[in-house]
């Protein structure tokens, strides 16, 4: 079964998000968050099972992370400091490796998206993230990691969510299949060489763009990796390789049906030195990472981890057309919103 486009719920700039009272008394808006709901309990388990331990980081800070595709990071007086909001918890993430050998947290995060993003049914400005680290893994180990959380999640609801399943018109076979399978890992080259040949004039050497995430991942018959993205596309903390310089020890988890990317992971960068010159060569100030450098300073673990965006997973796992659908008061960019 394809996924059900509600077209009275699409939603862009131009337009007005429902209001609480319409959006949470839907039936639909219901059975979406007691999926997600699952979907959260699923990753906990998963990860506590594998002796991850749960922790909760700051929303506020005076540096996020840096690597938000476009997004502007949104700014508090704190006691006459200026701090940010948090984008991204990966700083924290590295420094409480000091704490425990593996972590994760269910993040909140702000980022205020360029306001095109409101039509690509995928950005939202508030969401939160499932988000792992851990320390002494590499790139192959956070694969597999992100991998079996989502396949412990989706395989949960469909064990305990059939009627809110059935209330979305959701087939659980379809789910159901798309996980059976291991998830492919295609490299970043070899995922711009099918778009190009199929005519997305995608750039050689950059991000994969959001509407090529879209084609690829239509007719994907599982979830699958996008890995090894060259150097400059993402932040500094993401370890450049040894054997292929140039390009990254990074990751994307592509989900089927036009959904695009679920998750972003990457073995990462802990040397103090390498840091400073990736920083620089990003156009970062290392002076404003002052508490982060001073960790690493006096040494961090070698880690790898990744995030899960909440919300998309909810959105595909759900069938859902648009990923603001996927939470209770949904904020898009340039929709005035509760």
């Amino acid at each position: 079964m394809a996924m059900r486009i509600d077209q009275a719920l699409v939603v862009t700039a131009a337009d007005t998000l429902p209001s609480p009272r319409v959006h949470l008394g839907n039936p639909r808006t219901g059975a979406t968050l007691r999926i997600q709901q699952t979907l959260i309990a699923g990753a906990r388990e998963f990860l506590r099972a594998g002796g991850a331990v749960e922790m909760s980081h700051p929303i506020i800070g005076p540096v996020t992370d840096p690597g938000s595709r476009g997004a502007k990071q949104a700014d508090i007086d704190y006691y006459g400091h200026q701090y940010k909001l948090m984008t991204s918890a990966i700083l924290y993430k590295q420094a409480s490796l000091l704490a425990f050998d593996r972590i994760f947290l269910v993040a909140p995060n702000v980022r205020l998206e360029p306001i095109e993003t409101s039509s690509t049914h995928r950005h939202l400005t508030e969401f939160r993230q499932i988000d792992v680290e851990v320390a002494g893994a590499n790139r192959d180990d956070a694969m597999a990691l992100a991998e079996g959380v989502v396949r412990h999640a989706v395989t949960k609801v469909l064990v305990e969510c059939a009627a809110d399943l059935a209330i979305l018109d959701r087939d659980p076979a379809v789910l159901e299949a798309f996980i059976r399978e291991p998830f492919a890992r295609v490299p970043h080259g070899e995922v711009v060489r099918r778009l190009r040949s199929g005519g997305y004039p995608q750039a050689p050497g950059t991000e994969i763009e959001w509407e090529a995430e879209e084609l690829i991942s239509r007719d994907a018959s599982a979830p699958f990796f996008i890995a090894g993205y060259p150097k400059g596309s993402r932040g500094f903390y993401d370890k450049e390789s040894t054997a292929e310089p140039g390009t990254l020890l990074n990751f994307d988890l592509i989900a089927p049906e036009s959904c695009g990317e679920l998750c972003s992971g990457s073995e990462r960068e802990f040397e103090y030195a390498k840091i400073i010159t990736r920083m620089r060569e990003t156009g970062e100030n290392p002076s404003k990472y002052a508490w982060y450098l001073d960790v690493v300073r006096n040494g961090i673990p070698a880690s790898a981890g990744f995030g899960i965006g909440v919300e998309r997973l909810t959105r595909w796992v759900a069938g859902l057309d648009s990923v603001w659908q996927a939470t209770a008061f949904p904020k898009l960019a340039g929709v005035v919103s509760p």
